[in-house]
């Protein structure tokens, strides 16, 4: 190895890269036949609205959206929702207010 390829300074840290958006409500979903439960934790120090979405399996059995519901700072919240018959799919959206 050649001592002059060696540089004198060590090299220059890259600039820390810009933190992540700390904002939204971590949320379990839990479908049980035409039940579905979310409950949903914020662990950040904004409000989040969380909103339950529910898309049911039958062509008939309507699909709903909840209201928006806030979830402060360190607070919990469950949500629910249901079909009349089975269940297609839910999930949790997250807006903030």
């Amino acid at each position: 190895m050649d001592l002059a390829e060696i540089p004198v300074e060590p090299p220059v840290p890259p600039s820390p890269s810009v933190s992540p958006d700390l904002f939204g409500a971590d949320c379990e979903t839990v479908i049980e036949g035409s039940q579905v439960l979310a409950n949903c934790h914020n662990g950040y120090p904004e409000t989040d609205l969380v909103r339950l979405h529910v898309e049911c399996d039958r062509w008939w059995d309507l699909d709903a959206d909840a209201a928006p519901v806030p979830v402060g700072p360190a607070g919990r919240v469950e949500l629910t929702g249901r079909c009349w018959k089975e269940v297609r799919s839910a999930w949790v959206t997250h807006q903030r207010p």
